[in-house]
């Protein structure tokens, strides 16, 4: 395989900014804080390139919340079946005996998965959630 080139080109910025990025790069294990830069940029384009809703993305939503609230596991699994189409696969885990956390593996059009994901965060009854993307395609 051939090596691609690579742009060489200085970055300024503060002396606590260089700390924490020197820290990232040792905690993480990057061989150099080029590749670390590189990584974050990579993460931030693909974030962003995923906010058209056309796009086609794939990702998770993660959901914890109280399975004894009433009818919330009812509410989460209509909103589910609304979107069943984007949902590849969904994972329960019983976190201790109230809390429940499910992580749905989604795929689809960007907007649409966004829809699904708000909906079911902002039920009442979900104390946490969190839609992590990646665009494809």
């Amino acid at each position: 395989m051939k090596n691609k080139l690579k742009t060489r080109f200085s970055v300024s910025m503060t002396p606590d900014l260089a700390d924490a990025l020197d820290t990232l790069v040792s905690s993480k294990g990057f061989p150099s804080r080029s590749q670390a830069i590189a990584e974050i940029l990579r993460a931030h384009l693909a974030a962003a390139g995923a906010e058209n809703p056309d796009t086609r993305i794939a990702g998770t939503i993660t959901l914890v919340y109280d399975h004894h609230k009433r009818n919330l596991t009812a509410t989460l699994t209509d909103i589910q079946h609304d979107y069943h189409e984007m949902i590849c696969s969904v994972l329960h885990v019983h976190v201790d005996h109230h809390v429940c956390m499910e992580v749905l593996a989604v795929r689809g059009r960007s907007g649409l998965i966004r829809e699904l994901s708000d909906r079911l965060i902002t039920t009442k009854g979900v104390q946490h959630g969190r839609l992590a993307v990646t665009r494809i395609g």
